[in-house]
């Protein structure tokens, strides 16, 4: 699918638009660090990875609302200590300039993380974005027994890079969240990426956990399905679990278009109802966005 062929791709479904709960928005010096890792990613994972989307902050946001974006993410995620606060006062800033972004916030095991994610969400928090594999933490850290507390109070959901793709951390993988979710069970965690490459463990969780949902970012494309392939066998998993999945891309940090995406959903042998429900209806459900598909007439 070309990056012109989506609003065909939309008006086939009968959505409204798209909600995308993967895309990255961050201040511009950190964009430009992220840009240069994945510039340099290409001997550590055999393969380059170009960025399809590097361009001006303004540039990326007209080029999503093009697609039909109604409603996305800016996410973000410290490496170190005394990140995280700053990193969500920028983001703050920029989903009260930017009305169709979902304010996005972060955190980071240190002393006062249940203090600003507290203020976080005092000031209007829809969610945030846990990097385990980047932040390099235990998401059993005691210092962030009370952040998941809070969150799950909230119900505010929490895109979690917990998978070990496309390279393994200290504490990826489904041992560690599975220890936050026993302890913290109604936990509205979204496991990005499928939670590649152990898929199958993390669709168990959300089988055991209402309030686990999993979203596609990058999942099923050609690019990962050579690096790490969805295994056929788990597809009759993904139907069960419908109304979990949520449509994720990485934009603007994809080595492909945006399209590719989408169309690597269509090939999974699911029906429209199954498409509308992860590219729109099941996020507008989780976020209570207005404009369920259902109710558009095609």
């Amino acid at each position: 699918m070309r990056d012109e062929e989506i609003s065909g791709f939309r008006r086939s479904l009968g959505l409204p638009g798209l909600i995308d709960v993967h895309t990255h928005f961050m201040p511009e010096r950190v964009m430009t660090k992220v840009w240069a890792r994945f510039d340099a990613a290409g001997p550590e994972l055999g393969v380059p990875w170009p960025i399809t989307y590097r361009r001006a902050e303004d540039e990326r946001l007209a080029v999503l609302r093009g697609f039909g974006v109604r409603a996305f993410t800016s996410m973000i995620y410290p490496h170190k200590p005394d990140m995280a606060r700053w990193l969500n006062a920028w983001a703050a800033d920029f989903a009260a300039r930017t009305p169709d972004c979902l304010h996005t916030a972060t955190f980071f095991p240190e002393p006062d993380a249940v203090r600003y994610v507290h203020e976080a969400l005092e000031a209007g928090a829809r969610i945030f974005k846990a990097h385990l594999q980047v932040g390099g933490y235990d998401p059993r850290d005691p210092l962030l027994d009370g952040v998941w507390g809070l969150l799950a109070e909230a119900g505010t959901p929490v895109v979690t890079h917990c998978g070990s793709g496309p390279v393994p951390g200290a504490f990826t993988g489904p041992g560690p969240v599975a220890g936050v979710l026993a302890r913290h069970p109604s936990l509205r965690l979204v496991v990005a990426h499928m939670g590649a490459p152990e898929y199958g463990a993390f669709l168990g969780l959300a089988e055991r956990y209402a309030g686990v949902h999993l979203d596609t970012t990058m999942a099923f494309t050609d690019f990962i399905e050579a690096l790490a392939p969805f295994p056929g066998a788990e597809r009759p998993r993904l139907a069960a679990l419908g109304d979990r999945i949520l449509f994720g891309s990485d934009f603007p940090n994809i080595p492909y278009g945006y399209g590719h995406a989408l169309a690597a959903l269509t090939r999974l042998g699911q029906d429209d109802a199954w498409l509308r429900g992860v590219c729109h209806d099941n996020a507008a459900r989780l976020f209570g966005l207005p404009g369920d598909s259902q109710t558009i007439p095609r």
